[in-house]
């Protein structure tokens, strides 16, 4: 038996991420099942499970930087990339609101594990997720939240006295819930944010234990279609789960996403809110998302902004998508765009989902210019972000968006293989037809997607796009971090390298010396066409200069210039 820990180290911090990740696993249908409030979309232990694993892949990044295995990560690091995994990856309202909470015991955890630190932790925690909500509505993950913290408060020293009480706490409030807000008591269930806690603490519980609490209260009593509580004293036993889960989305005008849960501040009485939900990364100061916060209020509802230090995840209701995406640019710079459209219908918000296309394509890039041109061809995109590659929930919701019978998956990361291969199987059990071309670079997945036809089988479509990829080299150009040996000998920091195929091919002094050596040796295996990704800092006159360099010394060699916009590599460099 593993020795159970004094306090919250890295290595408790990765099993808890690993155990809550388990747990929401086993939980999400029956908390999907109780989603009714305020809008019964059926998808918010989805939603918390795809924060979570993101969170968990952070962690497990961390770990895998100290591979030697001589030493462990600081705590710090581990609390503070589960809190960043989480913000990154959040979905849909309770997502958010939960990764504020990471996010908001991160803060304290970093200087100390230990009970104490624990108590503040989880205060820290419940302040944080209530000022993120514009309007706070009691009955929801924050009243739990906030109970939880309550019952934590004392001076035991011990962890497990500190984490059982919290757990314990939030059960208990969680089943007050139908109690606090009306239409979780006319339909008989708890709120569904605050039993995704509930799971949260109780991973914690068992980290630090070593034994799994004791599940509940059960909200769908074995049955997701029944929900035994009690409400103001007496028993509510039986009551149907009301609202009907809503099968998809239909895409706006801006990038759409897939559907999120509602709003924790919404009206309860069933009023028609604004059209679009609106959802997007921000990168900006403090002081512009006050300003913000304060435009977006105005513009619409169910307003949620978390996050700090430069990165902020926004969420909020509106009848003007543009106007909130606006809003956005003009705070600093808004990324992962996700617009939800939605219709009204017999006084209820509903989803309104269109016959699913025949075959789709789902191909990740490392950046906005690339996910434009893709777009363009009309693919769905995933941007990988420098240090933040998309987890598989994350695919797998790019894969629904895509909404279409049959699939063609472009990982574009030789990185990425497993997680790809994850969420193509999960598609696969909810009736999509997926096939996951190996692509493992940017301009493999190009040279796919040019020659995909989505009017012949799907069998030879796949067949023919693996084929272009596999006939294309890729290289990228790197600065080296560090000095370290090579394939191609030793590098200092700052030296500029060329990889082909993945391996170092070419240390330079440069990026426009090294990219010419680069092409030449790629080109010396012969090519019909050269295709360049520029990054954004990366001026057109180097892609004149190689464009030049082709031309003169390989004949008959076309080359095409992409701007990739903001990515890792300042140049990519395709030869077909």
């Amino acid at each position: 038996m593993p020795q159970l820990p004094d306090d919250l180290d890295a290595v408790a911090v990765r099993t808890w991420c690993s155990l809550a990740l388990e747990a929401l696993g086993r939980e999400r249908a029956e908390i999907d099942a109780i989603n009714v409030y305020p809008i019964a979309d059926g998808d918010t232990g989805t939603n918390l499970y795809l924060t979570v694993e993101s969170a968990a892949a952070a962690v497990e990044a961390v770990f895998a930087a100290h591979e030697t295995g001589a030493t462990t990560p600081a705590t710090a690091d581990a609390v503070r990339a589960m809190a960043h995994g989480a913000l990154i990856g959040a979905r849909g309202n309770s997502g958010t609101i939960l990764a504020q909470l990471l996010r908001g015991m991160a803060g304290v955890l970093a200087d100390g594990g230990d009970a104490a630190h624990l108590r503040l932790a989880l205060t820290s925690a419940a302040d944080a997720a209530r000022q993120a909500v514009a309007h706070p509505v009691e009955g929801t993950v924050l009243t739990v939240a906030a109970e939880a913290a309550e019952a934590a408060r004392g001076e035991d020293p011990d962890l497990r006295t500190v984490v059982t009480a919290a757990y314990e706490g939030a059960r208990a409030a969680l089943a007050r819930t139908p109690g606090q807000l009306a239409v979780l008591g006319r339909a008989g269930v708890v709120d569904a944010g605050g039993r995704g806690l509930v799971a949260v603490l109780g991973a914690l519980v068992e980290t630090v234990t070593g034994q799994a609490p004791v599940r509940g209260p059960r909200t769908a009593s074995g049955n997701a279609a029944k929900a035994p509580v009690t409400v103001d004293g007496g028993s509510v036993v039986g009551l149907p789960v009301g609202g009907t889960p809503v099968e998809g989305v239909t895409e706006g005008a801006l990038p759409a996403s897939a559907p999120v849960e509602g709003p924790l501040d919404c009206p309860e009485d069933g009023s028609a809110g604004p059209a679009f939900e609106v959802i997007y990364l921000l990168e900006a100061r403090d002081e512009q998302v006050a300003r913000l916060r304060t435009r977006l209020d105005a513009l619409g509802d169910s307003l949620v902004v978390v996050g700090g230090d430069g990165l902020w995840h926004v969420h909020v209701h509106v009848d003007d998508a543009g106007a909130a995406v606006e809003a956005g640019v003009e705070a600093g710079r808004p990324y992962r765009i996700r617009i939800t459209h939605f219709a009204t219908e017999s006084g209820h918000d509903v989803r309104v989902q269109a016959e699913p296309a025949q075959r789709a394509v789902v191909v990740v890039v490392p950046g906005d210019g690339l996910a434009g041109l893709c777009t363009e061809a009309g693919a769905t995109t995933v941007i990988a972000r420098p240090g933040e590659p998309p987890a598989s929930g994350e695919l797998v919701d790019a894969i629904r968006r895509a909404h279409a019978r049959e699939v063609v998956l472009l990982p574009n990361d030789a990185a990425l293989r497993h997680t790809a291969a994850a969420a193509a199987e999960q598609a696969r059990t909810e009736g999509v037809r997926v096939a996951l071309v190996p692509t493992r670079a940017a301009v493999q997945g190009i040279a796919a997607l040019a020659v995909h036809e989505p009017d012949r089988g799907f069998d030879e479509d796949v067949v023919a796009m693996t084929a272009a990829a596999g006939a294309t080299r890729y290289a990228e150009l790197a600065v080296a971090e560090r000095q370290s040996w090579t394939m191609a000998g030793i590098c200092q920091a700052g030296d500029i390298l060329g990889l082909i195929d993945g391996d170092v091919a070419v240390i330079g002094a440069d990026v426009p010396g090294t990219a010419r050596t680069v092409l030449d040796r790629m080109l010396a295996a012969g090519g019909e066409l050269v295709t360049l990704v520029l990054g954004e800092d990366v001026p057109d006159a180097l892609a004149d200069a190689l464009e030049e360099h082709v031309r003169e010394g390989h004949l008959a060699v076309d080359t095409v210039v992409y701007r990739g916009g903001h990515q890792r590599a300042p140049l990519l460099i395709g030869v077909e």
